[in-house]
């Protein structure tokens, strides 16, 4: 096993990087900016490293420091979490030419699926579900306007290097298309620093479907059960659960073999996600993108499986065979996980802020991520994450309960939060049935 870790993230998921990392005798290295000095990841480290100023740029992806700060530690490996660097294949082969080892897949499997044009074509030559699409990039409006009308309105508009639900937009006529494709292209530009543009089916009425892979080091790829993420604010994920209420048992089987294809078209290592669209009326689904890295959601992944998959990302790439047996796969009972973030829970604009009471339920079936503590302050310069609700139940009426149960017990002042909007959501009788899609955020509202 490897045995010094540098955690080039913060926050949650820093923290839980850790606490895994300690668990298993792994020295638990943090690096973080100014602004973050007082978090709790930081004081729970075995050591820490500030790298510098609260500006991102400057810090958390900064190669330089962060490549300085596990040399001057002695560190043995670095785990990226996810955002920042975790999908830079640059920065994973940066790590691995310093003689470090590299927690997550090769940059090569980073490089193909970060372009999400080559992305649709890999999957389609692979067998993988695509929905119609440009086969390259939209270089100019004209060819954007061609595009669609292959294709067929609505679109939706894609940055080609975009993620996180970031960068996109929909048009349902030639005139929407020419105000989206110079939106998404300038954004692209300026987010992502490459304007290329795709174009997408849209479907009006869709459910978010994800499956959680694992890259074994012996090569095989497996498919571990697959996660519902069809509440969500602006193309970004509010809630997760797993399994999904809206795949059957036939559905599940052609889903995780699509994604076992996926993983190996790219000789995928470590953990990772391939993300789908589902039509609810017909049960097509279609291959959306991969994301390179561990994902927010992978609580409810680990809860009904029974498995750390922060510890099986180590012994991957230290690798070591899994914990457990890739031929005896079961799902037990219910997960679901609730975004808690800084932001109102109408409008879900960010409300930082210094937190003057943080007071976390506890109970059976109930676990909580957080990366934060009470005194501690939510600042403008990160994501609104301040910690991942999770609940296991028997199955889903029992997992519902326990999530209505801990959110009202979850005691919360100083910045805005969005809890009020789970009493409401948890009540939801679109909800309850399980039969949603990922326009229930804007029917709540």
């Amino acid at each position: 096993m490897i045995e010094s870790l540098l955690v080039a993230n913060r926050g949650e998921i820093a923290r839980r990087i850790i606490r895994t990392a300690r668990r298993l005798g792994v020295r638990a290295i943090a690096v973080h900016s100014e602004a973050d000095a007082d978090l709790p990841f930081v004081a729970e480290a075995d050591e820490a490293v500030c790298v510098g100023p609260a500006n991102p740029a400057q810090s958390y992806r900064n190669t330089e420091a962060i490549i300085a700060a596990a040399r001057s530690t002695g560190a043995q490996a670095i785990h990226p979490g996810y955002g920042f660097l975790s999908e830079n294949a640059d920065f994973a082969r940066t790590v691995e030419a310093s003689g470090l080892i590299w927690v997550g897949p090769g940059a090569d499997a980073i490089s193909a699926m970060g372009d999400k044009i080559n992305a649709r074509n890999l999957m389609a030559a692979a067998g993988v579900p695509v929905a119609a699409g440009t086969t390259e990039p939209a270089a100019d409006l004209t060819a954007a306007v061609a595009g669609a009308a292959e294709i067929g309105y609505p679109v939706m508009v894609k940055a080609a290097a975009g993620g996180g639900g970031m960068g996109m937009g929909v048009a349902a006529d030639e005139a929407a298309l020419r105000t989206e494709y110079d939106k998404v292209r300038a954004f692209a530009e300026r987010m992502f620093g490459d304007g290329s543009v795709l174009l997408e089916r849209y479907f009006p009425r869709v459910r978010h479907v994800e499956v959680q892979i694992l890259g074994l080091a012996d090569g095989r790829v497996l498919a571990l059960g697959e996660r519902e993420c069809s509440v969500q604010r602006r193309n970004q994920k509010l809630v997760e659960e797993s399994p999904s209420p809206a795949v059957s048992p036939e559905l599940r089987t052609r889903l995780l073999a699509a994604a076992v294809r996926a993983g190996e078209a790219v000789d995928y290592r470590n953990a990772g996600t391939v993300e789908c669209l589902l039509d609810p009326t017909t049960g097509e689904f279609f291959f959306l993108e991969m994301n390179t890295r561990l994902q927010v959601e992978h609580p409810v992944t680990e809860l009904v499986h029974g498995i750390d998959l922060v510890e099986e990302q180590l012994r991957v790439a230290a690798g070591l065979p899994p914990t457990f047996d890739p031929d005896a796969l079961t799902v037990h009972g219910h997960a679901i996980e609730l975004r808690i973030n800084a932001e109102d829970p109408k409008r879900f604009l960010p409300g930082p802020g210094t937190i003057s009471i943080w007071v976390e339920p506890t109970g059976e079936g109930i676990r909580v991520d957080s990366g934060y503590a009470e005194g501690n302050t939510v600042t403008p310069f990160y994501d609104s994450l301040m910690a991942k609700l999770i609940v296991h139940g028997q199955d889903r009426t029992e997992a519902i309960a326990r999530a209505r149960a801990a959110v009202a017990a979850f005691d919360l002042a100083g910045p805005k939060h969005n809890l009020p909007f789970f009493t409401d959501l948890l009540e939801n009788p679109e909800f309850l049935s399980g039969n949603y899609d990922t326009g229930i955020v804007s029917r709540l509202r």
